[in-house]
């Protein structure tokens, strides 16, 4: 399925957004559409899709965010995110809400959030109670702004997989709005739906489904070369 991130209302509302709010001033193209597989253990070819796919307009996003990372400058750049990220999540962390992965391998960070606790059943509205923490999030990604985040929603394999394929796209756009709202520079944002078709785990059990439910922010660093 291939849809537009943004309809285009939504997109010039962000648009005008981002230009009283943000200095980086990206100009890629809002109406990118679903690339690549993308799932909660993702190999390194999926994860390649991805950069990919960034890189179809990297030109213009690196003049957007000031210049590209470059050499050790890279790790040493998203290392320090990722540290902030466990230092502003940490109770989150503890409560087993979120899981942060950072891999060394090609400097993405990977943060997992369980939908139980941003979403009710069968809903795409954000729950007032999980927005402190999606605002420590926004926080830190308006801080490090030589990203770019591609918010993915996951749902376990009950009901049908066209329903299932909706509520993933509705509940990742619902998170990337969020972070719009908080200033976080909409061109720096993508959102998918992946469904029922990326499980990592069992869903026959209720266990393995609750962490199938779950909603993944793929944090890029943004490359001079």
């Amino acid at each position: 399925m291939r849809t537009s991130l943004i309809a285009l209302p939504l997109t010039a509302l962000f648009l005008l957004s981002a230009c009283a709010t943000n200095d980086l001033g990206d100009s890629r193209d809002l109406n990118k559409t679903e690339k690549g597989a993308i799932i909660g253990t993702a190999s390194g070819a999926v994860l390649g899709a991805i950069i990919n796919h960034r890189n179809r307009g990297k030109g213009a996003l690196i003049g957007a965010v000031g210049g590209g990372l470059t050499g050790a400058g890279v790790g040493y750049y998203m290392d320090k995110q990722a540290k902030d990220l466990q230092r502003q999540l940490q109770s989150e962390i503890q409560r087993g809400e979120i899981n942060i992965e950072q891999r060394s391998s090609d400097n993405a960070l990977l943060v997992s959030m369980t939908s139980s606790t941003g979403f009710d059943t069968n809903s795409t509205v954000l729950k007032s109670g999980y927005l402190p923490t999606l605002n420590k999030i926004s926080s830190v990604l308006n801080q490090y702004g030589k990203t770019t985040v591609s918010v993915i929603g996951h749902t376990d394999s009950v009901g049908t997989q066209e329903y299932n394929q909706g509520l993933s796209e509705k509940r990742a756009q619902s998170v990337l709005n969020y972070f719009a709202g908080q200033n976080v520079n909409p061109l720096r944002l993508e959102a998918y739906g992946r469904g029922e078709s990326q499980p990592r785990a069992d869903n026959n059990t209720e266990a393995g489904r609750q962490l199938n439910r779950r909603v993944e922010l793929w944090i890029l660093p943004v490359m001079a070369n």
